[in-house]
This record gives C-alpha cells, sequence and structure tokens, in this order.
C-alpha cells in the first residue's frame, strides 16, 4: 500500500464512507474500515463459493461505476492533462455528466 493513498485515504474519507475497490488494494481494508475489495484466491487453492457470490456481487455493483468511467474517457476529461482554465473544469465535468445521465436514464 503506497504512502501517498495513505494520507489521502486519511485525509478525505470519512469513516462511514463506502470504499469499493479492484483487488490491487487488498491492504486498504487496514487503513479505511469499510472499504470492499474482491477475495483473491489463495496460492495452490480454491475460492469457496460464498466468496464467489460475494466477488460476484461487488462486480455487479463495480461494473456500473467502470461502464460511466470508460464513457467519461471518451471526452479526454479524466483520461488526459486538462490544460483549459481551472476554475471551469467542474462546470466542463458537470455538463459532461449531464449530457450522460440524459443519454443513459
Amino acid at each position: 500500500m503506497s504512502d501517498s493513498l495513505k494520507e489521502s485515504l486519511g485525509a478525505k474519507t470519512h469513516e462511514s464512507i463506502r470504499l469499493v475497490m479492484d483487488s490491487g488494494y487488498q491492504g486498504v481494508k487496514k487503513i479505511h474500515f469499510n472499504s470492499f475489495t474482491p477475495k483473491k484466491k489463495p496460492r495452490g487453492g480454491e475460492l469457496s463459493d460464498q466468496d464467489k457470490a460475494y466477488n460476484r456481487a461487488l462486480s455487479r455493483f463495480r461494473i456500473k461505476i467502470e461502464n460511466v468511467h470508460a464513457w467519461l474517457k471518451k471526452f479526454k476529461i479524466i483520461s488526459a492533462v486538462y490544460r483549459n482554465r481551472r476554475r471551469r473544469l467542474g462546470l466542463r465535468f458537470s455538463l459532461i455528466c449531464g449530457i450522460y445521465n440524459f443519454e443513459n436514464c
């Protein structure tokens, strides 16, 4: 777990906020109590049916968020360096999110 992640989670996330992360963040449970990551298969073993069901439910929740991220990356607002006025980043991001909501709701 990187030190910058520890610092940013401690400063910006309240303990009541639920974090849903991918399996790359396995140690985040030690830092933030209310976090959820998929279970990894033990070396030389298999996941139990309960762990597989947990991973499946977590993936179904995460896929909705990941699809929105992929759609926003088409506009290059979160996948490239933002080179316009910093004051208007929030406005532009809100407009793009509004377009997404209009098309997908």
